[in-house]
């Protein structure tokens, strides 16, 4: 192949008519040019063609498209596109170079088309993203009357599934199954990958259970479908599934695994998950690294998502963005923004992704100087165009900071709508500074953007109830109950034993409540000799403050930590995770909790971790 890119040098231009004279550069013919293996004179037509489609397939696999060129003009010269297996080469090698237009050309030109060139084009298309071609060329293959396999619908089925095309899918599905193709492997597998995409994931159920036969890509299409529609707990059982089944495991499903676990915090299966990557060799592929780092950091555990970041030797930016947005997440913004720095050093360009991350390090830590800096640095440095997720970062450090007229400022000079995200970014900084006024703008709009998130609701008549305004709560509850929107309760859950335990606000349901209790009224007790008092000023109902006492001791995040103690060996961490943000009270249990029984507590609410060590937390008070 060197050889042949040293003799081409020159500028190839191909021209797609079948007269000779219309090629604009002729190549010389080397006899002794391996391409060429025949005994008849140049004029004639070569007798045997493997090695110059040899020659082609090491083209389009090395996207050497200038020698495909030359290899092009040679086929011309001597009338061998009339050779069915050659133009199919040509289109497969055009391909694979990203030039469609020139494998289209070539079969357009075919004066006869096998199932092969049909397949391969409509591969072409849907492999670069033209989908809606790749349709086109599927119903004109069946105008023609042109006989076709299960190649051709799971190829078909892949483009819809790019596009999210439902209603074509239905049809190629009732297609298929009046064929006789649905029991295929490579059909079945296309057609539960289309509607798992297309949210549509009892369809996929049906699709997966109704086949004979189940490949490893099949199995890793029904975890990856339960992880997007974020049944995360259903994709870990398939992948029990899949380990008793004996199937090889493949770099996909085991990513959307350790996307599973960082998502629901199951760090034990996440841990069982890193043990197959060792014995199965994909801890060298770089999206599974980076899958690895964002599943510990997720799940708590920061150093040790650093040291599968720390042990891969050649990085990506994916795999710097994961570990970045892994510090960021635990409020270490130094080190978020010393590894940005590294990053630029080893020659990596920082995208858009990296810029939320770095951004949201300062957010977490206050730095509201840092964060001007880098959404400057993104535009005059790295020519980035700061999106919706820049600005809802900048808006979150501003609000934080209690900058909340600057912040609004900002929303107001933006280039397009504020978000949800944005104005609730706002409205949590008027509930940490009293601003009432800025919290009903911000309410206002987000009663329009999400009328059925009660959570706004509520937030807005905290912010009230914070400023005695008792009417005006009233009023916001009134209306919260006339929506009919139900307000998301408060839950908490810790992974003990290969198992998930979850706590409500004063849960009564779990079998060994008894004994959390009292455990936990016991360590209040010993707590308050240390000074400790119920922060009652962060429960907003409006009763008498004995009850408001008695609603915080109850929180859940208080449950799951006493079961933890309870549970868990002296030397391991406690890990909470919580589906709403902790309340400053149960922060302020934990800060103490931490010092009394010498134990480090991680909590992972809505917003960051909170690593609580000897009476103090990783956040620096600033949450």
């Amino acid at each position: 192949m060197k050889a042949i890119s040293q003799r081409f040098t020159r500028p190839i231009q191909i021209s797609y008519t079948r007269n000779q004279s219309s090629i604009a550069t002729a190549i010389p013919i080397d006899e002794h040019d391996p391409i060429w293996t025949h005994t008849e004179t140049h004029s004639s037509y070569p007798t045997r063609l493997p090695n110059l489609h040899k020659t082609l397939q090491k083209c389009a696999k090395e996207r050497l498209s200038m020698e495909g060129m030359a290899c092009h003009s040679y086929i011309i010269q001597y009338r061998l596109w009339e050779n069915t297996l050659t133009s199919n080469i040509l289109i497969n090698m055009y391909s694979k170079c990203g030039l469609l237009n020139y494998a289209r050309k070539v079969f357009d030109e075919m004066p006869e088309r096998s199932l092969v060139s049909w397949n391969t084009m409509i591969g072409s298309y849907t492999q670069n993203g033209n989908e809606k071609e790749a349709l086109d060329l599927f119903v004109q293959m069946q105008r023609f009357g042109t006989e076709f396999s299960e190649f051709t619908v799971s190829g078909v089925l892949c483009a819809c599934a790019s596009e999210f095309k439902v209603f074509e899918c239905r049809q190629l599905h009732a297609f298929a199954l009046k064929a006789s193709m649905l029991t295929n492997i490579f059909v079945g597998t296309a057609l539960l990958d289309v509607y798992a995409k297309c949210d549509l994931l009892e369809d996929a159920i049906r699709v997966f259970e109704y086949m004979p036969e189940r490949s490893a890509v099949t199995w890793s299409s029904m975890v990856a479908g339960y992880v997007k529609n974020e049944l995360f707990e259903e994709a870990l059982v398939m992948f029990r599934k899949v380990q008793v089944t004996g199937v090889e495991f493949n770099q996909f499903i085991i990513s959307s695994v350790l996307a599973a676990c960082a998502a629901i915090a199951a760090k034990i299966e996440g841990v069982q998950a890193h043990a197959v990557l060792f014995k199965t060799g994909f801890i060298v592929n770089f999206f599974v690294c980076s899958s690895l780092v964002d599943m510990y950091s997720k799940c708590g555990s920061i150093n040790e998502a650093y040291s599968v970041f720390s042990h891969v030797d050649d990085r990506n930016v994916v795999l710097l963005n994961a570990m970045i947005s892994g510090f960021s997440r635990h409020g270490r913004s130094m080190e978020a923004m010393i590894l940005f720095e590294k990053m630029q050093q080893i020659g990596l360009q920082p995208n858009e992704v990296t810029y939320v991350s770095v951004l949201s390090a300062c957010a977490h830590m206050g730095l509201v100087k840092e964060g001007k800096k880098y959404f400057d640095l993104m535009v005059k440095e790295h020519n980035l165009s700061p999106n919706v997720f820049h600005y809802s970062c900048m808006v979150d450090i501003l609000g934080r900071t209690g900058l909340i007229e600057e912040a609004k400022t900002l929303i107001d000079q933006m280039p397009f709508e504020a978000t949800a995200s944005i104005w609730g970014s706002l409205l949590s900084s008027c509930r940490v500074y009293n601003n009432v006024e800025l919290a009903e703008i911000a309410a206002k709009h987000l009663f329009e953007i999400e009328p059925d998130n009660a959570g706004n609701h509520v937030l807005l008549s905290n912010i009230y109830a914070a400023n005695r305004q008792w009417d005006e709560v009233i009023q916001t509850r009134k209306l919260l109950k006339e929506t009919e929107v139900k307000k998301e309760r408060g839950k908490s859950w810790i992974e003990i034993k290969d198992k998930v335990h979850a706590f409500m606000v004063g849960e009564r349901n779990h079998d060994r409540i008894g004994e959390i209790y009292e455990k936990l009224e016991g360590l209040i007790e010993e707590m308050r000799k240390f000074g400790y008092r119920c922060e009652t000023q962060h429960d907003l109902h409006n009763v008498e403050d004995d009850k408001k006492e008695e609603l915080l001791r109850h929180h859940s995040e208080k449950l799951a930590f006493v079961f933890g103690l309870m549970c868990l060996p002296c030397s391991a961490p406690i890990r909470i995770m919580k589906n709403l943000r902790i309340c400053g009270d149960c922060h302020a249990f934990m800060k103490l909790a931490s010092k009394i029984t010498g134990r480090e507590i991680v909590v992972r609410d809505t917003n960051r971790f909170h690593h609580f060590r000897d009476g103090l937390c990783s956040c620096g008070e600033f949450w």
